[in-house]
Order: C-alpha cells, then structure tokens, then sequence
C-alpha cells in the first residue's frame, strides 16, 4: 500500500513548514478542464494551481466552475500539516462511481488560504486539460 503524507482526521499535526518544505499558490491564466470518460467535470479560467515540495501540481477549481450536481460527498477526510483538514468527493460518471476523486479544504491554515473552498481532482485519475494540452500522467496522456 502506498504511503501518503495526509493522515486521518484526528492525527495531531504541526501546523509549520518542515525544513526545504514549500508551496506555493498562483493563478493559473489558462484555461483547465478536468473530464473523466467523456464527461466534462470541471473547466475553468479562475483555476489556481498550488506547488508543493515532492508532489506534483495541483489545480484548485472554483466550485462554481465544477459539475457539482455529479459529486457526492464520502466520509473520507484527510489532514495535510501543511494545508490543514480536507474533504472528499466521489464522481458519478455514466454507471461508474470514482471515490474520493475530488478534495476540497474549506478552511485551510492561513498560509494556504488561497485554496479555501476551491476543489481538486486527482490529475492521474482524471483527464487534465490545461491551455488547451493534455497533461501527463494523466488518463488521456497515458491511453494507447
């Protein structure tokens, strides 16, 4: 199983910096749109895109820009000690339901406020679409 960083709800965490660890949150000026089998879940010109030490770049979407009316919310919730306490999202997409695809922090520690309230897709489960080209490591990058 891999590991991952965010830790169950109720795990203490610092909420400072580790040494060398950094993110950074910056407009993306392009246009992004996340599909997944055809259906477009999200598309955007206001998507933010968050930088962080040892993972790759994450896109946070404005809910308004998100299809919403196809998500449902999971039980799953997460801390990161460097954003704060994230929730999640499963896609419903045709007959096939993608847990805990989406994740959103809704009140995220203040040096990542700027992502307070925007929503995520995990880009390797998704096909990421930024400035018009498809991103890789993501679905539509890595189909024959």
């Amino acid at each position: 199983m891999r590991q991952t960083r965010n830790r169950s709800r109720g795990t203490v965490v610092a909420a400072r910096m580790t040494t060398g660890h950094q993110i950074t949150i910056i407009p993306a000026d392009v246009h992004v749109e996340v599909t997944l089998g055809g259906q477009t879940l999200a598309a955007s010109d206001r998507a933010v895109i968050l930088h962080e030490t040892g993972l790759p770049a994450r896109y946070y979407i404005p809910c308004d820009d998100v299809r919403t009316d196809l998500l449902r919310p999971t039980a799953r919730q997460t801390t990161c000690p460097f954003k704060g306490d994230a929730s999640y999202w499963s896609a419903q997409v045709g007959d096939e339901v993608h847990e805990d695809l989406v994740w959103s922090y809704q009140a995220p520690i203040p040096s990542a406020a700027a992502i307070a309230g925007l929503m995520c897709f995990y880009s390797e489960r998704v096909e990421l679409t930024v400035g018009g080209t498809h991103q890789p490591g993501t679905q539509a990058s890595t189909r024959q």
